[in-house]
């Protein structure tokens, strides 16, 4: 596997790695890598923009069995292996043979991510984000939830000597609500539903007394 730099290369020291800038997903615009999740031209949401370099497949294999394996294609520093975090990823791939069967496919194979720290996916995207919050000099780790994105920015805040702060509806069940309190983060419960609580949170991160890193929009880096 070769990727072939399109702009200038990136130094490997840098705080994001390979990434140089946001840029919005609806009108393109870039802007200097920040905590920012908006477009302020158009209000598009911001992805991540690379420029990888040369990236092999033997430089992969390399890389310890966790996510940091792909630690040259994410936005974090070329080090992240050695800091305190959950070390997600690495999960099992298991052969779905009757699914496939029914699919009509020679092979079929399903990520289990239930391998994950937390049992999710989504520590992986936290464990992104306890970067870019290590990188910004946040002291927080926040997220508004329904369940599994909690219990994973509370286990990843408290590994790395973060506080939390999660937001929830304030029907959830207690079984989730336990996930994320044994932790000893911050639970904020809210009267409405999780769009309420989002909406929230949304106003929130516009608050210039905040300095949280707050997970809150879908993007292709969370996956």
């Amino acid at each position: 596997m070769t990727i072939t730099p399109t702009l200038p290369a990136l130094t490997e020291s840098a705080a994001f790695g390979r990434a140089v800038a946001l840029s919005c997903r609806e009108c393109g615009e870039r802007v200097e890598l920040g905590p920012e999740y908006v477009c302020e031209s158009c209000f598009g949401p911001l992805e991540v923009a690379y420029d990888f370099g040369k990236v092999t497949r033997e430089q992969i294999e390399r890389g310890p069995n966790s996510i940091w394996r792909y630690a040259p294609l994410l936005p974090v520093p070329v080090d992240v292996a050695s800091r305190p975090n959950l070390n997600p990823g690495a999960t099992r791939l298991v052969r779905a043979e009757n699914l496939a069967r029914a699919l009509g496919l020679r092979s079929l194979h399903v990520k289990d991510d239930s391998g994950n720290p937390t049992h999710s996916f989504k520590d992986r995207v936290v464990a992104i984000a306890l970067e870019a919050a290590r990188s910004f000099g946040f002291g927080t780790l926040s997220c508004s939830s329904t369940g599994n994105l909690a219990g994973a920015v509370a286990a990843a805040a408290a590994r790395a000597g973060l506080d939390s702060c999660v937001f929830i509806p304030a029907g959830l069940e207690t079984g989730k609500v336990v996930m994320a309190a044994v932790y000893g983060g911050r639970l904020v419960a809210i009267d409405g539903t999780y769009d309420d609580v989002n909406r929230f949170c949304s106003e929130l991160i516009g608050s210039a007394a905040v300095s949280y890193t707050l997970l809150t929009l879908p993007t292709t880096d969370r996956v």
